[in-house]
């Protein structure tokens, strides 16, 4: 008898394990499909914190979108939360000069906005509310891009996993079958993503 309920405690464990891990913000790999970018690498050995050079390098409008992005995923996520949202904005708003958040979110560049946005979502993913607020405001600067659509449908999709699986499919479905956008982001991180999120399609049968 002890046996069996050490067992089911164990078992406990690893479901619940699972329920953290598994998730389109936690399970979907971009930055694999970047490591050829030194500032990637970089990223991978920064123990999962912004570092001033990547800080640096986010905050550049001409450096692309999809790699700001790739350094994000690299930087990852921590079941007990991480703080990269916070410095991320104590560094921003003091680069430039901005009153407060709502500042922020009104004049801010939509790569700026979309950083917010996936930085918070990893850092805590058990509640992406605010993550959506950024994502949505960046989404709306820059409809175009495939890297918004897919990193806005992917934080929304974390938002459905408490409500309905078939909607955390589609909607990244819906970006994947988009021909209109802009594909800015490599094959082989879209690919990743897609590795993930087709998982939850035979939720919609």
């Amino acid at each position: 008898m002890k046996n069996f309920i050490y067992f089911l405690f164990v078992l406990s464990l690893i479901m619940n394990f699972n329920l953290y891990a598994d998730s389109p913000i936690t399970s979907t790999n971009i930055s694999s499909a970047y490591k050829n970018y030194e500032i990637v690498v970089k990223a991978s050995d920064a123990n999962g914190d912004l570092s001033v050079e990547l800080l640096e390098f986010l905050l550049l409008p001409e450096n692309p979108i999809d790699v700001k992005i790739a350094i994000i995923n690299e930087l990852s996520w921590d079941v007990d939360g991480k703080k990269n949202s916070l410095i991320f904005w104590r560094y921003i708003k003091e680069f430039f000069d901005y009153d407060d958040e709502q500042d922020f979110q009104k004049y801010a560049h939509a790569d700026h906005l979309l950083c917010m946005a996936y930085l918070k979502a990893l850092d805590n993913y058990h509640n992406v509310d605010d993550a959506i607020v950024y994502a949505d405001l960046a989404l709306v600067k820059n409809q175009e891009s495939y890297t918004f659509n897919i990193i806005h449908a992917l934080i929304n999709a974390q938002k459905q996993m408490d409500y309905d699986w078939c909607k955390v499919y589609v909607l990244t479905n819906v970006v994947r079958t988009n021909d209109n956008l802009n594909k800015d982001m490599k094959i082989t991180a879209v690919n990743n993503i897609f590795r993930y999120m087709d998982l939850y399609k035979d939720n919609c049968k």
